[in-house]
């Protein structure tokens, strides 16, 4: 099977969208699902940064959703024609993956990130027949078709704008689960966000769903702006004495705190601003040393890393677009879509903050 897909040759190049080649279809509990729009993460872009640790070349995109057109078989639960939102593998035999924390997955570095599933490895071949990477996030959803594990898929109503959905899978996920599950957030508890990109502002949005008081600081006024009408109180990062203010904010300090930034400055700003016995949530992967200033893990105060929102996909992808049909969680308005065809366009407008989360939608024409 032929199709079009944007290949990265490099950390320094730019995407090109190439006619690959997927020599088989679904083994066992597979499926091949025809991509109708996949979100742009982070983590794509982080990529190029990675040193060569993400293998090159590659087909990245995590955040995809689409329709499935063909099944390895009754044991994937799906049948052709399912409208399905991919989200991130694991190997689903692991303790963690037992103990329904699949986000923890001992082996998710290696299925998500560098080097796929042993029994499932690379099937995809450039037109030159040079053999691309594995898949990526278990789908490599920047292409035209994906082949994806069923256990990372999530069947959802095709009545729903499928083209939409895939950010649910990766980023607005974390954010909203940061909330949901790793904080248990309830009416009237008080959060302080650093950070509202696309995970901060989903963050923000599952936090009013809650009845929570908010408080989202960065740099950017639009974005602020954005905040504030998801129901935020906007503090730009300039204010001075972050943790004063946001104790003021949140009457003696807030109870939980999330950090998208992976700013050292604001994460111990984000401790300070805690209320005794508070706890701090970074989504954001450190790239260097983290000092803690004297006092900060003071009175209880804790300091966590939460992977994917402590989702189960399968659980909390429904939850979310009810939320969202019910008109509690607007992530379509943090959306702007882009053809495949411009994806390099819609990198360069996320990574320079001109737009939330591009979702790219494929003009597919198999062959």
């Amino acid at each position: 099977m032929r199709f079009g897909a944007a290949v990265l040759r490099s950390s320094e190049s730019r995407y090109a969208v190439e006619e690959v080649t997927l020599a088989n279809g679904p083994a066992d509990g597979e499926v091949l699902v025809r991509i109708a729009g996949c979100g742009v993460c982070r983590t794509d872009l982080a990529v190029r940064r990675s040193a060569g640790r993400s293998p090159l070349p590659a087909v990245l995109g995590h955040e995809g959703a689409g329709v499935v057109v063909e099944t390895g078989g009754p044991q994937t639960g799906l049948h052709t024609g399912d409208h399905v939102v991919l989200t991130f593998d694991s190997c689903g035999h692991c303790r963690n993956c037992q103990a329904a924390a699949p986000a923890y997955c001992d082996s998710f570095a290696s299925l998500n990130l560098f080097g796929g599933r042993k029994e499932a490895p690379s099937r995809f071949t450039d037109a030159a027949g040079i053999e691309l990477a594995p898949r990526w996030f278990g789908q490599s959803s920047f292409a035209e078709y994906a082949l994806v594990a069923a256990r990372n898929t999530v069947r959802v109503d095709p009545s729903l704008p499928i083209e939409l959905l895939g950010p649910l899978g990766c980023g607005f996920l974390t954010g909203a689960g940061s909330i949901l599950n790793s904080f248990a957030v309830g009416p009237g508890d008080t959060i302080a966000v650093f950070g509202t990109g696309a995970v901060g502002l989903s963050a923000v949005m599952a936090a009013t769903a809650c009845g929570a008081v908010i408080v989202a600081v960065d740099r950017h006024v639009e974005r602020l702006e954005l905040a504030e009408r998801f129901g935020a109180i906007p503090l730009h990062v300039s204010s001075g004495d972050l943790p004063g203010r946001i104790q003021q904010l949140t009457d003696g300090g807030a109870q939980y705190a999330l950090d998208t930034t992976a700013s050292a400055p604001l994460i111990n700003d984000a401790l300070r601003a805690l209320r005794p016995t508070g706890h701090l949530g970074l989504v954001a992967r450190l790239h260097t040393a983290l000092p803690l200033e004297p006092g900060a893990l003071d009175r209880g105060r804790r300091i966590s890393h939460i992977c994917e929102g402590d989702a189960v996909p399968g659980l909390l992808v429904p939850r979310l677009i009810g939320l969202w049909q019910a008109g509690r969680f607007p992530f379509d308005e943090l959306i702007r879509t882009y053809p495949l065809a411009d994806i390099n366009e819609a990198e360069r407008d996320f990574d320079a903050g001109r737009v939330v989360k591009p979702v790219l939608i494929p003009e597919v024409r198999a062959r």
